[in-house]
């Protein structure tokens, strides 16, 4: 017995130690690519700056990108719905270049996992369990920010997205990365009515009712100062700058410019298996289902 518990510690001693290893690869390469991005003064798309090494898509490189185009911004993020972090938009930006952040998640298993990873203690990360409402989300980052600037704000919640920046007013980061639903369309600026306890899954079993279009997340920068400058091309993350910050490379582009279709097909049917739906499949399945208009402030259907 002894004998085989002692063979079961070293297998998973082993597999600890190369991904670690595996993680210092990536990272490794990253900086390179990182550097390479950096001299790129106009990219035609952003699949020309796009890469990955701990998001989820190409997003590592777009904000690589921007912050070299944007050195003197304050090196400290605020990003929310992050599960355990082992894929956030904002992790290389603390491990390559160095920036401290806050970043939340409703689940304190969640939060815990985060805690026991070894690049927690390296570096500068603060990480709160806390289910974000529009009651308590600028709460907890004025406390954290402390009155202190804030380069990025990430929200990726599958849910009250667009209510959630609404509500923030504490900071004004100068980059905004926020999710959209792509399902939603490029035409109209509409969000789910908000809903303090949403759950995506439980909203609709196909899980695509949630979130908001990129219309009206761009409805609500343009309230707040911002200019939309594109999204990656897996069409779920918009990025927004503050205008001030605009010049001849970092350009205002406009909804249908940006608008990406979703490269993922994430749908469910009734029984929760996955079943790929294409996106017309996707929109029929939350068609006639409750919108916000943001523009009119009417409910209408989807």
């Amino acid at each position: 017995m002894r004998e085989a518990l002692r063979a079961v510690w070293h297998t998973f001693r082993d597999f600890v130690q190369a991904r670690a290893q595996h993680e210092r690869t990536r990272e490794n390469l990253g900086a390179l690519l990182a550097r390479q991005v950096a001299g790129i003064q106009r990219p035609a798309s952003m699949a020309d700056i796009e890469f990955r090494v701990h998001s989820q898509f190409g997003d590592d490189g777009i904000l690589q990108w921007l912050v070299a185009r944007l050195p003197a911004i304050p090196k400290r993020f605020v990003e929310f719905g992050v599960e355990d972090y082992t894929e956030a938009n904002t992790r290389f930006l603390m491990v390559n270049n160095g920036w401290r952040g806050l970043v939340m998640d409703g689940s304190a298993k969640n939060i815990a996992r985060l805690r026991r990873r070894p690049w927690f203690w390296r570096h500068a990360l603060d990480a709160h369990t806390c289910f974000v409402t529009r009651d308590n989300v600028d709460r907890e980052i004025a406390a954290w920010a402390a009155g202190e600037g804030v380069g990025l704000l990430h929200i990726d919640v599958d849910g009250n997205d667009y209510w959630l920046w609404d509500a923030i007013q504490s900071i004004a980061p100068v980059i905004v990365v926020m999710e959209y639903n792509a399902v939603l369309g490029a035409g109209r600026a509409i969000t789910i009515p908000y809903q303090a306890d949403f759950r995506r899954l439980a909203a609709h079993h196909s899980g695509q009712y949630f979130g908001a279009s990129l219309a009206a997340l761009t409805h609500l920068a343009n309230a707040k100062g911002y200019a939309l400058i594109g999204s990656n091309t897996a069409g779920n993350n918009a990025y927004f700058v503050r205008r001030e910050h605009l010049d001849e490379n970092v350009r205002e582009v406009g909804v249908a410019d940006a608008y990406a279709i979703p490269t993922f097909h994430d749908s469910r049917d009734a029984t929760g298996r996955l079943d790929h739906r294409n996106l017309a499949g996707r929109q029929a399945a939350i068609r006639g289902l409750p919108m916000i208009n943001v523009v009119s402030g009417c409910i209408e259907p989807f």
